[in-house]
């Protein structure tokens, strides 16, 4: 971001101890550092943001194409549909269909009269 080479930092910190003198430097210095620190936090924290916000629209933007894109399926001519069915239902067997045992009539010997 910032280029300093360690030219410019030296002169900065010559400049700094002249104008602030040796005792007030050092805590002028952890001040700087502070303030740095909070500066870089918030910097990340922003960015964080942003990129979280960029990651959202993508997402929802790819759902959005999804969904235009089964919309788009579902809506095809009935003739494509029915081709596709008719290709599907003979690439699988036919389902055998099970019917439930009819009750027992009243009439069969069996009816519960005992003795």
């Amino acid at each position: 971001m910032f280029e300093v080479s360690l030219v410019e930092l030296a002169v900065i910190g010559l400049v700094a101890l002249l104008v602030l003198g040796p005792e007030r430097l050092p805590r002028a210095a952890r001040m700087a550092g502070l303030y740095l620190r909070k500066a870089r936090a918030t910097w990340y924290s922003i960015r964080s943001d942003i990129e979280r916000e960029l990651a959202a629209d993508d997402l929802k933007r790819a759902m959005k194409d999804t969904q235009r894109n089964l919309r788009l399926t579902s809506v095809q001519p009935a003739a494509a549909r029915g081709e596709a069915s008719e290709a599907a239902a003979s690439a699988r067997p036919a389902a055998e269909v099970v019917t439930p045992p009819a009750p027992p009539s009243n009439d069969s010997p069996d009816s519960g009269t005992a003795g």
